[in-house]
């Protein structure tokens, strides 16, 4: 939900037929921040994990009203500090960037790893230079932690910003423990 009590996207597991939208999130403009456009092999062998996760998932967002395909997020595994936690990713296509869907996905997901379980923590880590990224993780409830450099891909360093949600902690917004998908912008 947005905070107006009206749901503005759905998380739709992702499937073998998402391909397409791995292929358009794979551009210059999608990637800047994150090295650049993969080769075809690498895209096959993302969609192979994405279609079977070893732990975490993939999904694709949609429009809630409508169900059009805007971008994808998720969560994954990382070794971090001494420990396991989540970490997640999103890339919403050009032509809905800033309408705030990418702020409504990652807070629906912080619902749906709460429910999950597991880890503690989820962590998001966009590069400092990113502001609308940075924007996303402000808007969704993640508190930063600080900043981090990460090799990605192989021979990319990238100066990130530590983004992080108590999974533990009790949702914004709620009295009581337990997931809860009415969060609000801040």
């Amino acid at each position: 939900m947005d905070g107006s009590g009206v749901e503005r996207v759905r998380l739709t597991p992702w499937s073998e037929g998402d391909f397409w939208l791995l292929r358009r999130t794979n551009s210059p403009e999608m990637t800047e921040h994150l090295g650049g456009p993969e080769s075809e092999e690498k895209l096959a062998d993302r969609q192979r994990r994405y279609v079977e996760p070893s732990a975490g998932r993939m999904y694709r967002v949609t429009l809630a009203d409508g169900g059009e395909s805007v971008g994808s997020i998720g969560y994954w595994e990382r070794e971090w500090r001494g420990g396991t936690v989540w970490e997640t990713g999103w890339g919403i296509l050009p032509e809905f960037q800033g309408a705030g869907l990418a702020a409504s996905a990652a807070r629906a997901l912080v619902a749906v790893v709460r429910r999950a379980g597991g880890h503690g923590a989820l962590h998001a880590f966009p590069a400092v230079d990113h502001p609308a990224s940075n924007g996303v993780c402000r808007r969704a409830g993640f508190t930063l932690l600080g900043q981090a450099d990460f090799e990605y891909p192989r021979g990319n360093w990238i100066r990130s910003n530590d983004w992080c949600v108590d999974l533990r902690a009790a949702p914004a917004n709620s009295s009581r423990p337990g997931p809860t998908t009415n969060r609000h912008d801040r």
